[in-house]
């Protein structure tokens, strides 16, 4: 069957459809594992005495391991296809969350986490040529708003998830059940993905089918790119609001246990209060650019007033310290992350709308490395301030004044922000 027919057009959509939900489940995975460790600190800081800088040493090696990946996942990509590349990643990784059971030192959790960390980074890139290589452009945009929100979904499930598997079977179980369940997704992605270049790539030439999406990659240089003043207003609020996302994502299930006296068990659901309200920024973040637009506002104003908005949201974040229990904090926390997402949003928004649609990849990978660095700070930050008696104080203000900073940075490297049509 060629697809052409009305019953070919029909299998062709499903399993369109299918691999869109492969990859959110797959990149829900993605985050599940990564959360694992950070839920699991209560149970394995009493077995192993960390202090809580060896702990940040986990979340930073892990978000450097990423940033350095990063420089090669799209050559991997481009050059293995989506899906033998992506498949072996899931299959790298699952056997990284896996690996942290036997792990009996510092030294062999870092390690672990450095793998998990070189293999997840392709879930994005992967996720997004998927996306542009097997999807119809008419679907190309629902697809891909699908899957960005699945790591929102991973990181609701993993706090609701990881605390109970580990009370009731033990820490070691609750890092090989979650590995597992990426073999369990690997067979479906095998079964699920044989036909995509008969059905679901339909615009790409024989040639490109052929190659399941593999290509010669076309690099730009870098070095160019971060003297324009568009990709340092971008690379800038990432710096300063990835560190935000990265700090509550690893530190906020300690921060509950420590702030509010919880055990293993309790920390999950304050945790996950957090991240449904990061999630319902996720979906909500689109509406104030395109209505300011309608009531007028130049795109200029329209992006800048979108993210002062949420700038002015995150900025009772510090009154989590101060919270009378840990459902109210969850709730001051996930505003501020509704307020992350929204923000992030619109700085994917700009990018888009001031860099050159051919540059548009790189400036983002740019972005995302310069972020990962910037957590890695943040989360090594974290762990001195939590060693020396400062406690969260230090970091909650900071998160909580970085998104205006942020603003203030584009507004100042781009005083009026630019609509760029060419390719």
């Amino acid at each position: 069957m060629d697809g052409k027919g009305k019953g070919g057009h029909d299998k062709g959509k499903w399993i369109r459809i299918g691999l869109i939900a492969l990859i959110f489940f797959g990149t829900a995975l993605n985050y599940l594992d990564r959360q694992v460790l950070s839920l699991l600190k209560p149970m394995l800081q009493a077995e192993f005495s960390w202090t809580d800088g060896e702990f940040a040493r986990f979340g930073s090696s892990f978000q450097i391991a990423a940033a350095v990946a990063l420089l090669g996942v799209g050559w991997f990509i481009d050059k293995v296809g989506v899906r033998w590349g992506y498949g072996l990643a899931v299959a790298v990784w699952s056997l990284a969350g896996m690996a942290h059971a036997a792990a009996t030192s510092v030294q062999q959790f870092v390690m672990a986490r450095i793998s998990l960390a070189v293999a997840e980074s392709v879930n994005t890139p992967a996720a997004i040529k998927a996306a542009a290589t097997y999807l119809p452009v008419q679907e190309r945009s629902i697809g891909i708003g699908v899957i960005n929100s699945a790591s929102n979904i991973g990181a609701i499930l993993a706090p609701l998830l990881v605390p109970i598997i580990a009370v009731a079977y033990g820490w070691k179980f609750a890092f090989v059940a979650t590995g597992a369940l990426g073999f369990v997704w690997l067979i479906l992605w095998y079964f699920g993905t044989r036909n995509l270049t008969i059905y679901g790539a339909d615009e790409l030439d024989g040639e490109a089918q052929k190659k399941d999406g593999a290509g010669k990659n076309q690099s730009i240089s870098w070095a160019k790119l971060i003297k324009e003043k568009r990709t340092q207003a971008v690379v800038g609020a990432k710096i300063l609001t990835d560190a935000v996302w990265w700090f509550v994502l690893f530190w906020s299930p300690d921060f509950f246990a420590r702030q509010f006296n919880l055990g293993q068990s309790d920390i999950g659901y304050p945790t996950a209060v957090v991240f449904v309200l990061a999630a319902l920024g996720a979906l909500t973040s689109g509406f104030i650019f395109p209505l300011l637009l309608a009531k007028g506002k130049s795109p200029n104003a329209a992006r800048k007033l979108s993210m002062f908005c949420y700038a002015l949201l995150i900025l009772p974040l510090p009154l989590a310290l101060y919270a009378p229990n840990e459902w109210v904090a969850a709730l001051i926390i996930g505003l501020g992350l509704f307020a992350h997402q929204g923000f992030s949003t619109n700085i994917f928004g700009m990018t888009a709308d001031i860099i050159p649609a051919s540059r548009v990849g790189s400036v983002i990978a740019m972005g995302a490395l310069a972020g990962n660095l910037s957590g890695a700070l943040m989360l090594e930050f974290t762990g001195w301030a939590l060693d020396t008696g400062l406690g969260y104080t230090p970091m909650f203000i900071m998160s909580a004044m970085a998104y205006l900073l942020a603003l203030a940075w584009i507004h100042f490297v781009q005083p009026e922000l630019k609509i760029v049509n060419d390719q």
